[in-house]
């Protein structure tokens, strides 16, 4: 036979945009909220979407506050995750951030923003999980771990 068969056709899988307290989260808990949104983020539904500096925080945070076993299985998970690397947003796009976060924060915002991301998981309820941000008329769901799995619960 010349031809192969047609393949199907995947549909394309909905981003979500991972802050690093979510990482962190995932390593020191394995069995809590964290860790069971990246293993969704495995599935069929929905893939993970990471900047390089967001890698790098993670990685530093476990470095500085966890232990071996934590950092090793942060590698784990990173591995068995495959999150797509976007590119760091533009400056100009992280300035327009600000006036809704830190300055600090403000490129995490903007990457998910950036990559068009479906959702934005994050524990830092201080800078990100704000009022400000989430009435901001946003294109995407700034949201907990806890938060993305009981909607996906609830929508079955």
């Amino acid at each position: 036979m010349t031809g192969s068969a047609p393949q199907a056709v995947r549909p394309r899988r909905k981003l979500v945009f991972l802050d690093a307290s979510v990482l962190v989260a995932a390593a020191r808990s394995p069995n809590g909220g964290s860790a069971l949104a990246l293993e969704v983020c495995r599935g069929r539904r929905f893939r993970a979407a990471i900047t390089v500096t967001v890698l790098l925080e993670a990685r530093v945070n476990i470095a500085e506050k966890f232990g071996e076993a934590e950092l090793i299985r942060f590698y784990q998970q990173m591995a068995a995750l495959e999150p797509e690397m976007v590119a760091p947003p533009a400056r100009r796009r992280i300035r327009d951030c600000v006036p809704l976060t830190t300055e600090k924060d403000a490129h995490v915002l903007a990457a998910a923003l950036e990559c068009r991301a479906g959702h934005l998981l994050t524990l830092d309820r201080r800078h990100l999980l704000t009022a400000l941000v989430r009435s901001a008329g946003l294109p995407l769901k700034v949201e907990t771990p806890g938060e993305f799995l009981q909607e996906l619960a609830a929508s079955g």
